[in-house]
């Protein structure tokens, strides 16, 4: 009767991901665009990975997660922006990633430990996301292997971004690290507040302004 009753929920997960992945394709194209980078995934394959994902419509300034939570979920985005940061005791932000179309972001410390997590993570505009569980993704690794290599791959060009973040932000000037935030986020160079790309460099709003002015003056 368990093995019957297995049976049946196996072929609902299926018949849900074929539902998901060919009824609304659009929805998935940028992930799976994504994916192949990396590896390839036959029909059968997207079908069981769509059927693990949720996706999820975040308002604006709405928290993905908070604080002290432990993050069960790694977010992808396919339209607006999400970000990630921290508050110290003095009550300052400190922006630690940015989400635009076609970024994943999670608290990779909470999510790999399952240990409370210290990132905030909130929506800077309304925001389409998908959601992959951490279940979800210990089924993907089991049913797909190849989906081991995928999120290796995700999780080693992570480490080396934030040690390459460390490194910059004690050797190099602001004017430096905003060459290269302009590098890593071109399409929100002009898109985001101020106040949040001076949070991201490690300076103040005041002088994030007073920075960019003096540039756009030498460039005249």
């Amino acid at each position: 009767m368990n093995k019957k009753r297995l049976e049946i929920k196996a072929l609902a997960f299926l018949v849900y991901g074929y539902v998901m992945l060919y009824q609304t394709s659009s929805m998935f194209d940028l992930l799976l665009t994504n994916i192949a980078k990396y590896i390839h995934l036959t029909e059968e394959e997207k079908v069981t990975f769509v059927a693990c994902l949720k996706p999820i419509q975040i308002k604006r300034k709405q928290f993905v997660l908070n604080e002290g939570e432990i993050c069960r979920n790694s977010v992808f985005v396919n339209n607006g922006c999400l970000r990630g940061f921290t508050v110290d005791k003095n009550g300052i932000e400190h922006v630690l990633s940015f989400a635009p179309p076609g970024w994943w972001i999670a608290d990779m410390y909470s999510l790999i430990s399952q240990k409370p997590g210290i990132l905030n993570i909130e929506a800077l505009e309304d925001t389409e996301a998908l959601i992959l569980s951490k279940a979800g993704q210990e089924k993907l690794y089991h049913e797909i292997p190849k989906f081991e290599r995928f999120f290796r791959i995700l999780t080693e060009n992570s480490l080396v971004a934030n040690q390459q973040r460390i490194i910059d932000n004690m050797s190099l000037t602001a004017e430096e690290r905003y060459s290269i935030f302009c590098k890593r986020y071109p399409t929100l160079i002009d898109h985001l507040p101020q106040k949040q790309i001076a949070s991201y460099i490690g300076v103040t709003p005041e002088f994030f302004s007073r920075m960019r002015a003096e540039m756009v003056r030498k460039k005249k």
